[in-house]
């Protein structure tokens, strides 16, 4: 899904959510995988302006679930452990976005340097809570 715009946003948002829904996910974790697109889509159309974000079904060690592809040709990110941990913000407000997505994401994984853009790649794993345990089958 292209991202340029906050109406591109609630797309996506909207279409991560019902994907969650649709793999098994329960409703709450289909709005933990729906909040944190918001937030990463919002990072997009604040900092780089435009971007994509892909979602997929992901099937890895016997556990299903699905991953969220965030990509953008914006200015990057000097210090993504920085931002990560909650330790860096712009005046514009970057990394509250990452952090809460992670917060929200089993998993995440950002590459990106200064000037050339950034990848991020969540995952939500089917009926996992936060310690691990499988909630259902």
């Amino acid at each position: 899904m292209h991202i340029a715009s906050d109406a591109d946003t609630v797309v996506a948002r909207q279409k991560g959510r019902e994907a969650a829904l649709l793999i098994g996910l329960s409703r709450t974790e289909a709005t933990f995988v729906a909040t944190a697109i918001s937030e990463i889509a919002r990072n997009i159309t604040i900092h780089a302006g435009h971007g994509e974000v892909v979602i997929r079904e992901v099937t890895e060690d016997g556990r299903r679930g699905m991953v969220v592809v965030a990509r953008d040709e914006g200015p990057g990110i000097r210090d993504v452990a920085a931002v990560l941990r909650q330790e860096y913000s712009s005046d514009a407000g970057l990394g509250i976005g990452l952090w809460g997505a992670r917060r929200l994401m089993d998993e995440i994984e950002v590459s990106s340097a200064p000037g050339m853009g950034t990848t991020v790649t969540m995952k939500k794993w089917r009926g996992i809570d936060e310690v691990g345990l499988l909630l259902h089958e």
